[in-house]
């Protein structure tokens, strides 16, 4: 007897990714279907041993312009897309408060 579901393709949904998923802040949205990532991290000192902050910055793709400044986002590592962007938004996480525009009298 064979058991045919280990062997069986699964759903690309369900497969685990081998691709890096990292979470960050939006740090700019003026650019057309790309946003700025900050990725903050922490590293302790070889000497002195306090933590000390560190960022990574990445350019993400943004298909529908979905994320503003302020978000948390999810985003993938992903073949190149041009010179600098590399990466593309998974979901959001958490939105920033928007302000709301003062209404004309």
């Amino acid at each position: 007897m064979t058991d045919t579901s280990s062997t069986a393709a699964k759903p690309k949904t369900e497969r685990a990714s081998k691709r890096r998923v990292q979470e960050g802040v939006v740090t700019s949205d003026k650019m057309n279907k790309t946003r700025r990532v900050e990725i903050p991290w922490l590293v302790k000192h070889p000497k002195y041993g306090k933590y000390i902050k560190r960022r990574t910055i990445c350019y993400a793709h943004d298909e529908e312009n979905t994320s503003r400044v302020g978000d948390t986002v999810e985003i993938m590592e992903t073949r190149p897309l041009s010179k600098n962007k590399n990466w593309r938004l998974v979901r959001v996480v958490k939105q920033a408060p928007r302000a709301e525009a003062p209404a004309a009298s």
